[in-house]
């Protein structure tokens, strides 16, 4: 018997074990698969299922969907669905489910519309009255949360920043202002600026974890203190998951700041000095003025290194 055959009997026994195929596959719907994020083997059963039933996949690069999916014997049809052409996609998608298809939406890895694209397609069959069924699957900002030992309790889902040098300190400057942790999705040949760019924004002592190649052999998850950063060497092949820990005790008092009030006190900053910003800001938000009128220096600052 052949690999392939192999693999084949092993698809359907695992289907026939988890009784997946009693449930449910609704027509006219489409659905949102995790797909693996480096490991194969991280592919669920349901996953599995669902794909092999559906009419088409959507996939944002067929290149790299098709092997994996051939890899458990899966030949469903593939469609092209990536950021330059997801619009006229969706459009298309909202068609075949109008006639009663089910198709499925994957990525490249992980799970569809989150820093991925899909988002559009999933908006407009909502919009258009149809059912979207979430397929859940691997995420490496959950895979590298998991294994960092950040602090309990709340964090901010940041993704990737802006490009543009502006936008982007800003963007972190604000994250940094926030006590809770938050986490960042990096490409390889902007890695160095970003660890460069948090050396300036986080305090000396707060935690930062860099995670790459998540499920993958050569896997790593470091963590370093954001006055180490600069000087690290790291390789500049494989996304990064970037994730910064809750700020320390010490400076939990000054970060107490949500980022929307951080947002709307740069604002006020763009039209005033920072004593009225911050007096203003105090007055509205009912927080101490020293400690507003100190984030306003810092956000001052930022403005002015990055003008």
């Amino acid at each position: 018997m052949g690999l392939g055959a192999v693999t084949q009997n092993l698809h359907e026994e695992l289907i026939t074990l988890s009784e997946v195929a009693s449930q449910d596959l609704p027509d006219g719907t489409l659905y949102v698969v995790g797909m693996p994020i480096g490991n194969a083997a991280d592919i669920t059963v349901r996953a599995l299922w669902v794909l092999s039933r559906v009419d088409a996949i959507a996939a944002e690069d067929t290149r790299l969907t098709r092997p994996l999916l051939l890899r458990y014997g899966i030949r469903t049809p593939l469609i092209a669905a990536h950021q330059h052409n997801e619009r006229e996609v969706a459009q298309q998608i909202v068609a075949r489910i109008t006639r009663g298809e089910r198709i499925a939406l994957v990525t490249d890895a992980g799970t569809p519309a989150i820093s991925d694209p899909g988002a559009l397609i999933v908006r407009t069959l909502l919009d258009a009255g149809h059912r979207v069924i979430p397929i859940p699957g691997p995420s490496s900002a959950v895979a590298a949360l998991s294994a960092a030992g950040l602090s309990a309790g709340p964090f901010t889902f940041a993704g990737f920043l802006p490009t543009a040098a502006r936008e982007r300190e800003r963007a972190l400057r604000m994250l940094a202002a926030d006590a809770k942790p938050f986490v960042l999705f990096e490409a390889p040949h902007r890695i160095t600026d970003l660890l460069a760019l948090l050396t300036i924004v986080l305090q000396p002592e707060r935690r930062v974890v860099l995670a790459r190649e998540l499920s993958k052999k050569f896997e790593t998850i470091a963590s370093h203190l954001a006055s180490e950063l600069s000087a690290l060497t790291v390789e500049q092949r494989g996304e990064y998951v970037v994730l910064v820990d809750a700020a320390p005790a010490s400076e939990a008092e000054s970060a107490e700041i949500d980022s929307s009030l951080a947002k709307w006190l740069s604002a006020l900053l763009e039209e005033m000095p920072p004593t009225r910003a911050a007096a203003i800001a105090a007055k509205a938000s009912g927080r101490p003025r020293q400690l507003l009128y100190s984030l306003a220096l810092r956000l001052q600052a930022g403005a002015r290194s990055s003008s």
